[in-house]
Order: C-alpha cells, then structure tokens, then sequence
C-alpha cells in the first residue's frame, strides 16, 4: 500500500497596524531565520509590499502537515508570536501530494 506524502504550502498575506509596524518589522529578522531552520522548512518567505507598506506577502512550503504544525505551534509561544498578535492573516493552506 503506498504512503501518499504531500508538502504543506501556505500563501498569503498579513496587514499589520500603524502601530505594530515597526515592531513587526524588526521581529521579522528573527523569525524568518527561526523558522528556516525548523525541520521540514522548505521555503520561508515574508516581503514587504512597496505600494502598502503593511502589507506583506507570505510563502511558506513545509515537507509534512507534521512540520507546518510544529512550526504552527513554535510560533504561538515566540516573540514573533506576541508582536505579531494584532495582525491580520489571510492564508491559503494547501496539501500538495508529492509522490
């Protein structure tokens, strides 16, 4: 019987508020090499749109659903985290089979 594996890819984007602008921006650093360090972590990128400036793009590909979960979880308890907590997310999260 095969084992169907699929990689996790999130694609979106997160509005942050005037006030948490800089905050945000500066912890983005941190958590960007945070999380391409997890395992599974495949692609990791957060860009700041020049037309918006509170407005960045996220792309994220994860090797397992058990990888995106882990690092799902790391997050809630970072300081990435609790700077980040009045942002607004608006994802797509997408199983993609790999074999």
């Amino acid at each position: 019987m095969d084992v169907i594996m699929s990689k996790v890819i999130l694609q979106g984007h997160i509005l942050v508020p005037d006030n948490d602008l800089k905050a945000v921006t500066q912890a983005l650093v941190v958590h960007k090499e945070l999380t391409l360090e997890e395992p599974g972590c495949i692609v990791f990128r957060v860009s700041q749109s020049t037309l918006q400036p509170n407005r960045f793009e996220v792309y994220e590909e994860f090797t397992s659903r058990e990888a995106f979960e882990a690092h799902q979880q790391r997050v809630k308890t970072s300081e990435w985290g609790d700077i980040s907590k009045n942002v607004t997310r608006h994802y797509q999260v997408t199983d993609v089979p790999t074999s």
